[in-house]
């Protein structure tokens, strides 16, 4: 018998240890610890014997994906196990979000629980910021500020604009300051990677103007309550461009601008925090790094697991997954 925590025959060397430091018989013991006379006396004869505990069972579908799955995962370690099932799944591979969660744990590379909480969280949030929630792309933007503070560089500041729908982060706009003229220059980013997306060289104004009547649907660019956005000269701009409308949320209400403040906090938290950032070289560098792979390459929970960008130019159903399917021949 292992006189140590943890031994081959798990919890049950963990008793016998506390057994047999305490002096205990297995009678009294197991009385007060609830477990069966018999089914205890059982496990000891097996330990006394050396036969070994029952299994490990037979794994085929981890053992299969083991390999494709802790790549995936070690490619990009604060992705959470839906991320890394809906990258493989478009690479190919036929498993399922239980398989790539015990493969996860086994090799301890499961994120905490709190992560996946918090998302539910704003995401409950987000859904009531919108009596009418938009059904394409360009109809909804968000937009907000953020901070980074770098090793040796100071601390800057990212604007930037996101399609609530399609998740899509345009261009941002990085500056020491946090200013209407900062939330103006962000905007403008955002309108003109908006206009480059559309097809045929169509301007914004064009795809935003209603066929039957002619009249110009504007985008509603939604803010929170602060300095930048209440400024004379932001409101002007916003009332110079028929293609938009600014609403604001309501007080302390973080949530209502949930699709902005959720890419903020993963730039910072898959790219951002695991990186030595000196200065707004590095900052912008690893920023614009993150934000392509955000539109083009990691999947997104909310939109079937497909891509931003794919979403936004129409290539995939925010509500349908795309991943590739083999193709079933018939038999004769």
């Amino acid at each position: 018998m292992e006189e140590e925590r943890g031994g081959p025959f798990g919890p049950f060397t963990d008793l016998e240890v506390v057994r047999v430091s305490e002096g205990m018989p297995t009678a009294r013991f197991t009385q007060l610890v609830g477990i069966p006379e018999r089914t205890y006396r059982r496990w000891q004869a097996k330990a006394r014997a050396g036969h070994p505990p029952k299994g490990p069972w037979p794994a085929p579908a981890r053992d299969a994906h083991r390999e494709v799955v802790t790549s995936l995962a070690g490619q990009h370690p604060a992705w959470g196990h839906r991320k890394v099932w809906a990258m493989a799944r478009h690479a190919g591979h036929r498993l399922s979000q239980s398989t790539v969660l015990r493969v996860l744990a086994e090799e301890g590379l499961l994120l905490s629980a709190s992560y996946q909480r918090e998302r539910r969280q704003l995401a409950a949030a987000r859904k009531a910021a919108f009596a009418a929630p938009p059904t394409g792309p360009n109809m909804v933007w968000q937009f907000d500020f953020s901070e980074y503070e770098t090793t040796t560089g100071g601390t800057w500041r990212v604007a930037g604009v996101a399609d609530y729908w399609s998740k899509y982060e345009f261009g941002w706009h990085w500056s020491p300051t946090a200013n209407k003229h900062d939330a103006i220059e962000a905007v403008e980013l955002a309108l003109a990677e908006a206009e480059r997306l559309l097809p045929d060289g169509q301007s914004l104004i064009e795809y935003l103007t209603d066929p039957d009547t002619g009249e110009i649907v504007p985008i509603t660019l939604v803010t929170d309550n602060g300095g930048p956005f209440r400024s004379f000269v932001f409101e002007s701009f916003i009332t110079k461009r028929p293609e938009l409308r600014h609403v604001r949320t309501r007080v302390r209400s973080p949530g209502q601008n949930g699709v902005r403040e959720r890419a903020f906090q993963s730039l910072k938290y898959e790219r951002l925090y695991r990186e030595q950032i000196d200065d707004a070289l590095d900052l912008v560098r690893e920023a614009e790094t993150f934000r392509i792979e955000f539109n083009t390459h990691r999947p997104h929970e909310a939109l079937a697991w497909n891509r931003p960008r794919e979403v936004h130019l129409g290539l995939a159903d925010p509500a349908t997954p795309n991943f590739p399917e083999p193709e079933n021949l018939p038999t004769s």
